[in-house]
């Protein structure tokens, strides 16, 4: 079986526990970071990474559990399968 990847981007204004909230729901859930990358410029943070969601069945549930965090924290959370991602960010 060939492995599913899938990119989270977050953005929003920086604020001490970011990363550890969003890989806490990424270690819970099994999922495996194979990339990461992340910017703060002034006060604007920036994620984006790479993660192998082969073992997912349904992003959704993903989704909500960053939904949460979103909510709580003021941040925008997205995962999408990588192929989605890229289909929509062709240059």
């Amino acid at each position: 079986m060939a492995m599913k990847r899938a990119v989270v981007s977050v953005i929003g204004k920086d604020q001490v526990g970011i990363i550890a909230r969003v890989t806490n729901v990424l270690a819970a859930n099994c999922v495996n970071i194979l990339d990461i990358s992340q910017t703060i410029l002034q006060d604007f943070f920036t994620m984006m990474m790479l993660v192998d969601v082969s073992e997912i069945g349904s992003l959704d549930s993903l989704q909500k559990q960053f939904d949460e965090i979103s909510q709580e924290m003021n941040l925008k959370i997205n995962i999408q399968l990588e192929e989605i991602f890229q289909a929509m960010h062709r240059v």
